[in-house]
């Protein structure tokens, strides 16, 4: 996936003054750790933990640190961030009798090594820290992981959230309108150009239409060319041993119709629906963090037009644009995981690469 300022700038679409990413059609990346960095700010500056109760006093005083990348990628209208980033804030703790003299005053902090848009879906590891390792400060600390650490995830929680909606990007979303030359310009060229436009403007509302047929979830579709006989491929994705050896995983396949599978440590389970022994696998698939009751069908075929040379066709339906958690990378990384996690690493691993 490119980073901002990496990769081929043709995949990058860039504001034009006579253009539009119509519908938001194309790929368009924003960086947003700037953005990122501001969040969790207003998140965590001057916020008071515990004002008096049990005589102890924890405000959180800012972010110290905000280290990583944070990143959102925009195709065909679907959202995708991405983001590792290591946060640290500080706080600071005071102990006070019930005359209201101060005891003792202790400084800490919290660092959140990683997160993740991979770890979306489960709360960061969280390290508190006190600088004063005596009694007062033990206290201190006791006091901040009860009170302090569920108020520190609520707020990655909101970061999280804030980027699966598309972060920065999520107000540039709106369609960008076609800059038309005006009538005064006139001449053939200007009439080409407003064609030209309209067509642009028009092409992504027809797909739009087609996608609508099922709201909210997608198709992909994938062609592989490999050198080996078409028995040969159907056999290593339908043999849970050669399956493990792969990817890596440990997996459960059973050769009947109606048979259940499970694969890849048990992130994905479903059944076989057909089998056709060199021509066809056919299984309904469901991935673990999908909302409940939604499984996809897939459909793979394999031809052999020439000796040791197989093509396979897949269409994977019904997968959903966002997961349980409401993370729109549910497709992409279907997709990704179909064409380097399977087809490519058998390619790699049982050397059938053309």
């Amino acid at each position: 996936m490119a980073r901002m300022g990496e990769g081929d700038k043709r995949w990058i679409v860039e504001d034009r003054p006579d253009g539009a990413n119509v519908h938001n059609w194309h790929w368009a990346e924003t960086d947003c750790l700037e953005w990122s960095r501001n969040f969790f700010t207003k998140l965590f500056t001057n916020q008071t933990l515990l004002n008096g109760e049990g005589n102890l006093f924890i405000r959180i005083k800012k972010v110290e640190k905000l280290a990583g990348e944070a990143y959102v990628n925009v195709r065909k209208g679907k959202i995708i961030p991405g983001y590792e980033l290591n946060l640290v804030v500080s706080w600071e703790g005071e102990v006070k009798e019930s005359d209201g003299n101060s005891v003792v005053k202790s400084e800490g902090s919290v660092d959140i090594p990683y997160i993740s848009d991979e770890n979306a879906d489960e709360d960061p590891e969280i390290r508190v820290i006190v600088k004063d390792d005596g009694s007062v400060g033990k206290r201190l600390k006791e006091a901040f992981l009860a009170k302090g650490k569920p108020f520190v995830l609520e707020q990655v929680r909101a970061y999280v959230s804030a980027m699966a909606k598309g972060g920065p990007a999520k107000e540039e979303l709106e369609v960008k309108k076609v800059v038309k030359k005006s009538s005064s310009s006139g001449g053939s060229s200007g009439g080409s150009s407003e064609k030209v436009a309209a067509s642009v403007a028009a092409a992504p509302a027809v797909v739009e239409k087609k996608e609508k047929k099922k709201e909210g979830f997608k198709t992909i579709k994938m062609t592989e060319k490999f050198s080996c006989r078409a028995r040969d491929l159907f056999e290593i994705l339908m043999d849970e041993n050669r399956w493990k050896g792969f990817t890596q995983s440990n997996a459960r396949i059973s050769k009947e119709v109606n048979g259940e599978f499970s694969i890849f440590d048990g992130s994905v389970t479903g059944i076989n629906v057909e089998l056709q022994e060199a021509k066809l696998i056919v299984q309904k698939w469901r991935f673990g963090s999908w909302p409940d009751g939604i499984s996809s069908l897939v459909r793979l075929t394999f031809d052999e037009p020439e000796p040791r040379v197989t093509i396979v066709n897949l269409i994977h339906s019904d997968v959903p644009e966002e997961d349980r958690y409401g993370n729109a990378t549910v497709v992409e990384n279907t997709e990704r995981g179909w064409r380097d996690l399977i087809f490519h690493k058998i390619r790699a691993v049982f050397g059938f690469g053309i």
